[in-house]
């Protein structure tokens, strides 16, 4: 660990972990909603909403103190960066909550419940690595477990995508579930990206 002379504003750390836990609470309401049905769905879908814009609002205090300090407890862009990787995340989750009840949505296949619960433990990873941002301690096993489902995610994807093109005889209908789908495999990179973006943090501070 590279010996500091200067104070850092530590409160960096805890917006992260306040972030990443709407971020928790947001792919828990994607996980509720595809048990619901379609009056439930659209509460569901707009308890996400205020989910993702208390997410925006950390988001924007991260910004605003990094304006506002001198110090940082690390390189000023990673810090941006993964504000605005956490926010991507909680934003395509909300997408993909936001389509499935606007296209009136009634069967999803059963495997989108297979991605969503890689999400949810991409999500409680993510979590719990954020207070290790300040040590900069036991990160590895975080962005190398998170990298393992992203992998596992993207062959669910696949065999996702077969299984649309062979049971959805209708075109339109085929159509809308691609696109949860991919917004859904996007939610998946995005938390590999998050994890990426730790993993340099971490190697530049060692």
């Amino acid at each position: 660990m590279r010996l500091r002379l200067t104070p850092r504003d530590t409160t960096y750390f805890d917006l992260f972990t306040t972030l990443a836990g709407h971020v928790v609470t947001g792919v828990g309401l994607l996980a509720e909603l595809l048990g619901a049905d379609k009056a439930g769905r659209e509460e569901i879908a707009a308890r996400f909403v205020e989910a993702e814009h208390d997410a925006d609002g950390v988001a924007h205090d991260i910004t605003k103190r990094l304006n506002q300090t001198f110090v940082t407890p690390f390189d000023r862009d990673d810090i941006y960066g993964l504000a605005n990787a956490l926010d991507d995340v909680i934003d395509a989750m909300e997408e993909a909550c936001d389509l499935i009840v606007l296209y009136r949505i009634e069967q999803l296949p059963s495997r989108v419940s297979e991605v969503v619960q890689v999400l949810q433990r991409c999500a409680e990873l993510t979590h719990e690595a954020m207070p290790r941002l300040r040590t900069m301690e036991e990160l590895s096993e975080y962005w190398m477990e998170i990298h393992r489902l992203e992998n596992q995610a993207d062959r669910l994807h696949r065999k996702l995508l077969a299984q649309l093109f062979d049971d959805t005889t209708d075109a339109i209908t085929l159509i809308k579930l691609k696109e949860i789908v991919d917004v859904l495999e996007d939610a998946c990179d995005g938390f590999e990206r998050v994890a990426t973006l730790v993993e340099t943090i971490a190697l530049k501070e060692s």
